[in-house]
């Protein structure tokens, strides 16, 4: 058994600091120092943790101006990538020694106008091993995310094991999970919003696949997945936006490589833990390797465009002009 790999998994449910991007990093450092003393190899916050979902969106107010100043709020308290909060984390993932997955919100450096549902891969080196960007923001999301690229779409290789990682509804577009997939991913974090609690009979269709989703993709990928869900109530939020705020209630999960659910659900503000090992992955591969054996690509391929959004070209010169006009009238 000596051979094979064993590790801790951690999915870190608590409530952010809203619009206090500060006081919420503070939190979250203290969350992986606690991580680490209860022996994490790797620990995931849920979507957009850092430093919140934005609920806002989704509430009906009689004051039409509070979701736009909620929305500016938002954007003034996002996340620098790399800056100052991040350079936080790397400190705090080093001093804990574990790798950590934090979901972030991710200012645009270029224009600081637009913000990104961002998955922070950081290893227990105190580095930034990398970043994925939501690919495609959900129904009201659209209105305060911007659409990320493939560049993120990467599998991580760490001492004891591969990682990986999505958000939310990015595992209901199939392509995303089959990239990473293909990669040999083993260890999977899947960050989610949380649940909203609504009555059995009529539960509301955006909130109540989390576990579903996830635990499909663990037994497609034949990896671990982390369940990573939010949690917080109109209490978390500022005062002035409690008009807005929903309860979210996290439902965090661990799964294993067949899909079956070893820990969880989680309840209230908890680090949930759960054991794997390198054997259970691989003798789940061995019997279905989406990107390998149990794969056909003399029939089906993916492509994928790995360059990064390139909004802006600089022409310089008469030469560059000319190819420019040339492009445009093409």
């Amino acid at each position: 058994m000596g051979k094979y790999a064993t590790f801790r998994l951690a999915a870190i449910q608590a409530a952010p600091v809203f619009f206090k991007v500060e006081a919420s990093v503070q939190k979250a450092c203290r969350l992986i120092a606690e991580a680490g003393e209860q022996g994490a190899t790797i620990a995931a916050f849920s979507e957009t943790w850092l430093p919140g979902y934005p609920f806002f969106i989704w509430g009906e107010s009689k004051d039409a101006l509070l979701q736009w100043r909620a929305a500016a709020d938002y954007l003034a308290n996002s996340v620098i990538v790399p800056g100052p909060v991040t350079d936080q984390l790397c400190e705090a993932a080093r001093k804990a020694n574990l790798d950590v997955v934090m979901g972030l919100v991710e200012r645009d450096t270029t224009t600081q106008g637009t913000v990104y549902c961002t998955l922070l891969f950081i290893g227990r080196e105190g580095k930034i091993l990398g970043r994925h960007r939501k690919l495609k923001p959900t129904h009201r999301e659209r209105t305060i995310w911007g659409e990320g690229d493939a560049t993120g779409l990467t599998v991580y290789e760490r001492p004891y094991g591969r990682i990986s990682g999505l958000n939310c509804w990015e595992h209901n577009m199939v392509l995303p999970g089959y990239a990473l997939m293909s990669q040999g991913t083993q260890i999977h974090i899947a960050a989610w919003p949380g649940v909203e609690p609504k009555a059995p009979a009529a539960p509301d269709p955006m909130w109540s696949r989390q576990l579903l989703l996830s635990r499909a993709f663990a037994s497609q990928s034949a990896a671990y997945v982390i369940l990573a869900g939010g949690l917080h109530s109109a209490d978390d939020v500022p005062p002035e936006y409690k008009d807005l705020a929903s309860r979210y209630r996290g439902d965090s999960f661990i799964i294993d490589p067949r899909g079956e659910v070893i820990a969880g659900p989680a309840e209230g503000e908890r680090i949930l833990m759960a054991e794997g090992s390198t054997e259970q992955i691989l003798a789940a591969k061995s019997a279905f390797d989406i990107g390998g054996h149990y794969s056909r690509p003399d029939i089906f391929q993916l492509r994928i465009n790995r360059k990064p959004y390139q909004r802006i070209v600089e022409a310089t010169g008469p030469e560059s002009i000319s190819q420019a006009s040339q492009d445009t009238i093409c």
